[in-house]
């Protein structure tokens, strides 16, 4: 891997970029030396590529990669699916449990058809993938099914999505899914509600309430689109387990998890890296279900180096 130029990086200075892939709009955004290897981060359920902090972006420039970022369909500036409408989760459930398919308005698999979509169009053959949260499901359903598209995978805080597993407690799900106010009654109001629910799940060990409350009125600012959070929900839930694709995963794997995460708990994590061939397993002492600025050096330096091996 040859060394690259460290690239000052600020996500009020980085312009967005759109490009055409899949039929949508995708928004997205790039650091570092355009000629190295790319890392390709894929954010979470509801949320935007600034979960990607520059801090975290610039240690992985420093160890020598091209970085980008991307909103994925419904979140952030990519295209939002206004026209879908919203998933009926009693009829979802309905048809999980009596075994059936159930109509939604896209899967993982559409998701995923974005991302390569992407990639195609900046005319990248292959990326080292790492996603978070639902994102992690995404980079794992695309290291199975394009491996060829795939030099390395890292999941952090994700799942294999096997029905199995331990699920979050019920009283974390009801802070994710209660009713708040909306940003026009009241912005402040909006963040408070949205406060409660993001330090619940957060790392215990490495709160930072001030940053935490600042990437959310940064989301909120740049784009608000609570009924795309509910079709991406409706995605993970169609699409179910991902083993049949763990097992055609042949890319270095690493697999993160923090050990206090409360919103999906670290068996989940467990499961995918022992289900794919070779995987590296690493358990965080202190980490919830984010990524504090406290644990960015490490879990750079651990991508890093699984993408080397």
């Amino acid at each position: 891997m040859s060394p690259t130029t460290v690239t000052t990086f600020t996500a009020q200075a980085t312009a967005p970029q759109f490009t055409q892939a899949n039929g949508l709009r995708i928004c997205w955004d790039s650091v570092g030396d355009p000629q190295a290897e790319a890392v390709l981060l894929l954010p979470g359920l509801g949320t935007q590529l600034l979960r990607w902090s520059p801090s975290f972006c610039q240690r992985l420039v420093e160890q020598g990669f091209r970085v980008l970022r991307m909103d994925l369909r419904d979140a952030g500036l990519s295209s939002h699916l206004h026209d879908a409408g919203v998933p009926a989760f009693a009829e979802l459930a309905a048809a999980l449990a009596a075994g059936q398919r159930p109509q939604v308005p896209y899967t993982l698999h559409d998701m995923a058809a974005d991302v390569t979509g992407l990639l195609d169009a900046l005319q990248l053959e292959r990326v080292h993938l790492v996603g978070r949260s639902m994102g992690g499901m995404l980079a794992q359903l695309l290291a199975g099914s394009q491996p060829q598209r795939v030099r390395s995978l890292c999941t952090i805080m994700s799942s294999s999505g096997n029905p199995r597993l331990p699920q979050a407690d019920p009283e974390v799900m009801g802070l994710m899914m209660r009713p708040g106010p909306r940003p026009e009654q009241g912005e402040e109001a909006y963040l408070d509600h949205a406060m409660v629910f993001a330090q619940r799940i957060a790392s215990p060990a490495y709160f930072d309430a001030q940053a935490q409350r600042a990437l959310l009125r940064a989301e909120l600012q740049r784009a608000y689109n609570p009924a795309g959070t509910a079709r991406q929900v409706a995605a993970i839930a169609a699409t179910g387990d991902l083993h049949p694709w763990l097992a055609q995963i042949t890319a270095p794997t690493l697999v993160v998890h923090g050990a206090e995460d409360v919103l999906i708990p670290p068996a989940c994590g467990r499961d995918s890296a022992d289900a794919i061939a070779g995987a590296e397993w690493l358990l965080l002492p202190g980490m919830g279900h984010d990524l504090p600025a406290a644990l960015e050096a490490q879990i750079a330096d651990a991508i890093a180096r699984n993408a080397r091996r």
